[in-house]
This record gives C-alpha cells, structure tokens and sequence, in this order.
C-alpha cells in the first residue's frame, strides 16, 4: 500500500520529465525490496504557484511524499527514504549543479484505523504472464 507523490515546481519541466521523476521513484521503491509491485502507486503533482527561500524564479523543488502501511521498521522505512533519495539526486543532477534546487523524500504511516481499501492488482498480476504493462523491455 505504499502511495509515493512526486511534487515538483512547474520550472523544472523544460529540463526534467515528470515521468522521469515518477520513473526514478518508482525503479528506486521497488529496488528496496520492502513493497510488493501491485501495492505500489507512484504520480506527479505540478505545483505552478511556489516561492523558495530568497524567491528566485529560478530555484526549483522535488519533494517526494511516501504514505505506507504501518509494520516496517524505521531501519527499511529510512532505506527506503535514502533509495528514492538517491534516485532523485540522479536526476536532477545537471540541474543541481546550475541553480537552486530543494530535494526531500519523507515516508509517514497510514493510520489503518481510518483507511479503506480495494484492488485487484495483487490477483491480477500473479495471474498475467509477462512484464508489467508499460514497463521497460
């Protein structure tokens, strides 16, 4: 049940792909090995309207929010955390070096108590033979 948003400000289209970032995210969650494949969600959130620090137009900002089922330890959340994180500096590196750019990725627990859910993509991808719909070959 881990639900990763990737919210960026809109200024960082011209150099950076919002699918790339989604991308990056979601190779990063996977590779931790923590989350099984049809739990996982990965989106973009553009964010038009945003000011950072000094208010430079050029500054720039990803900010990666994870929501996860509660049962994992700090230890797997925080290595969690450091993947996506390292994805994302994989990234944005080239704008990285040429302006200002904020990066965080914080993961929080879901209260179980207050949160319905329902899906069949567990079922369906042990069914399905093959890669994933719209994965890499």
């Amino acid at each position: 049940m881990p639900h990763f948003t990737v919210e960026y400000s809109a200024n960082l289209e011209p150099e950076i792909a919002p699918r790339r970032l989604v991308e990056a995210v979601h190779t990063a969650v996977l590779a931790s090995g923590v989350f099984e494949l049809a739990a996982l969600r990965t989106r973009a959130e553009r964010r038009d309207v945003f000011m950072i620090a000094d208010g430079d137009p050029q500054n720039a900002f990803v900010a990666v929010v994870g929501r996860v089922g509660p049962g994992r330890s700090a230890a797997d959340r925080m290595r969690v955390a450091q993947g996506v994180m390292d994805a994302l500096a994989a990234e944005t590196k080239a704008v990285f070096a040429t302006r200002g750019l904020a990066l965080s990725v914080e993961l929080a627990e879901i209260d179980n108590d207050a949160a319905v859910r329902k899906n069949n993509l567990h079922t369906r991808l042990k069914t399905e033979a093959g890669p994933p719909k719209g994965a890499a070959a």
